[in-house]
Parts: structure tokens; sequence; C-alpha cells
């Protein structure tokens, strides 16, 4: 997984990362604390495996504010490609 948040491309990486390799349908806005796995009922992440992403999301944000970019339009169509919408 990618370690830092540095460019837009980052981004699209970390963005790639979570969805096809953890295979997380995940909304930037939440707290990776949040997310449970459906099969055990328990956290999907440890408690230090989520702040690492919060902190990766968090990043991701101020990337994309610095580069006058919307992280949600930067995100969106990994979302749809992995939905088969795109």
């Amino acid at each position: 997984m990618i370690t830092e948040i540095n460019t837009i491309n980052d981004v699209k990486t970390f963005t790639k990362h979570l969805i096809n390799v953890e295979k997380l349908s995940f909304h930037p806005d939440d707290d990776f604390t949040d997310y449970i796995d459906c099969n055990t009922n328990k956290p999907f992440y440890t408690k230090e495996e989520a702040e690492k992403r919060n902190q990766l999301m968090n990043t991701c944000f101020d990337v994309c504010e610095k580069n006058k970019k919307e992280i949600y339009t930067v995100m969106l169509p990994f979302f749809l490609k992995s939905l088969k919408i795109a």
C-alpha cells in the first residue's frame, strides 16, 4: 500500500488500492475505524491500520485542495469502474 500522498496520482493510487486490493466500498468522508467486516462483525481494520488510512485520506483531501481538484471527482471514476458503470 502507498505510504505517502504527495500528488493527485498518489490519491488515485490510494483509491485504486482500497477498491481493488482491499475490496473496500468506502466514502472519503468516513472514518476507517467505522468499517466492519460483514462476515465476522468485527472491525475491518486494527486501530493502527485505520489510523494510517485516516491519515492518508486526510492528506488526499489536502493534496486535492492544493491542486484545486475535488476529491470526489478524482475518486469517482475508480468507483464507477469497480461497479462496471464507467
